[in-house]
């Protein structure tokens, strides 16, 4: 793909807040249990370490508290196996990591996120503690709509990142991946509109383009719309049923160069753990994009890391290019398949 530089010290650098997440164990409720386990999540970081287990060079740009919890949030950014070149850490007396809590749902009672990250470090991170040279460091700058709805100061740098970026002949990837706790509808749809005519390569689901975007029409019609009105070249939707918190379908649709592509859906997912699945997408299809695969292969890389990334515990995909692409070939066999992997 003509838009995506060939060669940097990075393929992918991702920028976005990395958080504590505590969580009940075996499905607990928040309010009956009396242990968390602590482990670390943020969509952003989820997507650069899910890329880099793939095999992709990823680096993240955040900003974390200088005491031992951001020290614990920085070891599991290298178990990762992202690089922490750009981390900034924050040593002010207002220091804090943003913390949110998990509670696994099982039908009929939903899962739940309780959010604890107001003024965390993240938020006072400046385009002055970013070294310039990161400008030309990076393939694809990834960042969601998350780091937009953090506040004015972290939004003004993320959106500078991305002008920087585009300007440096860097390919923008953009999750919408709208959370209506952080902020409304109408100022997600002013500050995202204006984010658009930079992005490259936009993940959007069709829920949030019908309420959030107020989009209308087919999904095809929809989707074809990001391209035609603001540029972008690759349009990715996932589709997820959720049959209950512990059974989804999964698959996605993916608009590119004039044509839509798409599979048949991974039906009944034995899910384990939900959250970061969207994220573990993301980071098969620009896998695949900065693997030089065709757009079709990228969708396919993105749906089996998702669907595989549902069925382990906590935020981040520790999937193996081996492992995927045999979840791949299974997926597309129509014969007699092994019960077990020996």
């Amino acid at each position: 793909m003509d838009f995506i530089k060939q060669n940097a010290e990075f393929d992918l650098i991702s920028f976005g807040e990395v958080m504590l997440r505590l969580s009940p164990p075996d499905k607990e409720k928040i309010s009956q249990g009396e242990v968390f386990e602590k482990n670390c999540g943020g969509s952003e970081f989820n997507v650069a370490s899910g890329a880099a287990n793939l095999g992709i060079r990823s680096a993240i740009v955040t900003k974390l508290p200088k005491n031992k919890i951001g020290h614990y949030i920085s070891r599991r950014i290298r178990y990762g196996t992202v690089s922490d070149d750009y981390v900034v850490w924050d040593e002010s007396d207002n220091k804090r990591l943003g913390i949110y809590y998990y509670e696994s749902g099982v039908y009929p009672r939903k899962s739940a996120v309780v959010y604890d990250r107001a003024n965390a470090s993240v938020c006072s991170l400046k385009l002055s503690e970013i070294p310039d040279e990161i400008y030309e460091k990076t393939r694809i700058f990834h960042i969601s709509s998350i780091s937009l709805a953090l506040g004015e100061n972290l939004r003004e740098t993320a959106i500078q990142m991305i002008k920087l970026m585009k300007k440096n002949g860097v390919a923008i990837s953009f999750d919408v991946n709208y959370r209506a706790a952080l902020w409304s509808e109408e100022e997600a749809k002013a500050v995202i509109e204006m984010v658009l005519p930079y992005v490259d390569i936009l993940f959007v689901s069709e829920e949030t383009s019908r309420r959030m975007m107020q989009k209308t029409g087919t999904l095809d019609e929809i989707m074809k719309s990001y391209s035609d009105t603001y540029g972008c070249k690759i349009v990715a939707t996932t589709r997820r049923e959720a049959v209950s918190p512990t059974k989804h379908n999964f698959g996605s649709r993916v608009y590119f160069d004039g044509k839509f592509y798409e599979e048949p859906h991974y039906k009944n997912i034995e899910v384990i753990d939900r959250l970061g699945s969207g994220d573990a997408y993301v980071a098969g299809v620009l896998f695949g994009i900065l693997s030089g695969k065709s757009v079709e292969d990228a969708m396919s890389y993105g749906n089996a890391l998702s669907a595989i990334k549902n069925t382990v515990s906590g935020d981040m995909s520790i999937s193996s290019i081996d492992e995927v692409e045999s979840v791949i070939k299974s997926h597309k066999s129509t014969g007699v398949q092994d019960e077990m992997v020996r």
